[in-house]
């Protein structure tokens, strides 16, 4: 696997653009994202696990219930959720794009990311077209990463290219998410893209079994979004034979997704809303992966510790409340915890009680911006990784005034 340049752009076939169209009062932000494939792709995709769903979802799931799409848009700056005709507005976006690109309006995926409860008008997207679709480029990623946006700080894209029987494939991702990000998923929208010929029940059951151990093991702040959603498009023009089962190139395709779906969890981590440092928890020695998984996402999702982290205090005591009240399966009393970044490694509890170690050192290693809490359950051989954020008083700043 190697990473390159691209992003969605990067699988042959995928054009992109990204324009304002006046749903966000800023003119100088990109509001409104087009994604197209030079031919109908196979489709999958997964969705928030929030009862109340914004109307994009269910006007997606309804038009890949057959395994296939050809354009995704996306708008920012409004979630069209919790509003009375939201699902008309969604189907009309996807009549749109059907007007000016000549597809089926039920090959396209919608999606919609912002403020819930305002209204959306279809008007100023209807107003845009011309421009977004005009604008369409192989080299058009940046522009529509950018126009997904909202609280975040970067645009988020990674691509890597890979071999499947001697052909040359390349998946490419995009991603918007900053704040109320939780598992199960997360604000957060993820589209992406692939050369590579893959049926679209395999399609399915690849993404389907990545975000257990990436984007659901993804944490800033305990809220789950309306509107996650994680697509993927396939469009099979790298030429290799089809994948249609599980084998060799099934699980070189499932390594290539989870290069691309992993480095995207550490971006979101790292920029999540007033976030000041990326964290990675790595839960090793548990009895089950369940276990694993469990403990690691309930440490990272703890306000007390990503407090302490944000202070550089090497508060370890937190780490094991949170593993006590996360309703793992774990003899506490096996526990070993370290913290690690660029700076070094100190470890700092062992078999569940306090061991002497530098505060200065630690206070040192914990001021890094990418910092691994290292928890060894001391039980098994399952492992598991969550990722979060340290929480800083510029959080509370950014959603105190979300809205205004």
């Amino acid at each position: 696997m190697k990473l390159i340049s691209g992003g969605i752009c990067a699988a042959k076939g995928f054009k992109a653009n990204g324009v304002h169209c006046g749903i966000r009062k800023n003119r100088t932000k990109r509001d409104l994202a087009l994604i197209y494939s030079d031919v109908r792709a196979k489709a999958a995709a997964v969705y928030t696990t929030n009862l109340v769903k914004g109307a994009p979802l269910t006007v997606t799931k309804n038009n890949i219930s057959d395994g296939y799409a050809q354009a995704v848009i996306c708008n920012s700056g409004n979630a069209n959720t919790c509003n009375a005709d939201g699902i008309e507005i969604a189907e009309k976006m996807c009549d749109l794009v059907s007007k000016h690109l000549g597809v089926d309006a039920k090959d396209v995926v919608v999606a919609s990311t912002g403020v819930i409860g305002q209204p959306l008008s279809v008007e100023p997207i209807a107003n845009g077209m011309n421009e977004l679709c005009k604008g369409l480029s192989y080299d058009g990623c940046a522009n529509a990463a950018e126009a997904i946006m909202t609280t975040d700080t970067v645009m988020k894209e990674v691509a890597c290219e890979f071999e499947i029987g001697g052909k040359l494939c390349k998946i490419g991702c995009i991603a918007k998410g900053s704040g109320m990000i939780h598992p199960n998923m997360a604000t957060m929208l993820v589209f992406i893209t692939t050369d590579a010929a893959i049926s679209s029940e395999m399609l399915k059951k690849a993404l389907s079994s990545d975000i257990q151990s990436t984007f659901n093991m993804l944490s800033v702040d305990g809220d789950t979004s309306t509107n996650d959603m994680v697509t993927i498009l396939a469009n099979g023009l790298a030429g290799n034979e089809e994948i249609t089962c599980d084998g060799e190139n099934f699980d070189i395709f499932m390594k290539a997704l989870n290069t691309v779906t992993v480095h995207m969890c550490r971006l979101i981590a790292g920029d999540g809303e007033g976030a000041t440092k990326l964290l990675e928890c790595i839960a090793t020695g548990a009895d089950t992966l369940e276990a694993a998984k469990t403990a690691a996402k309930s440490v990272i999702c703890s306000s007390l510790l990503k407090a302490a982290m944000f202070g550089a205090d090497a508060n370890w005591g937190r780490v094991l409340c949170a593993i006590g009240y996360s309703g793992a399966d774990v003899d506490v009393n096996k526990i070993d915890v370290a913290f690690r970044s660029a700076k070094g490694t100190v470890k700092v509890c062992a078999n569940g009680a306090g061991i002497e170690f530098s505060e200065e050192i630690a206070k040192e290693i914990l001021l890094e911006k990418e910092i691994e809490i290292l928890i060894n359950l001391g039980d098994g051989k399952y492992g598991a990784s969550a990722w979060g954020c340290d929480l800083t008083y510029d959080y509370v700043k950014i959603n105190g005034d979300y809205r205004t």
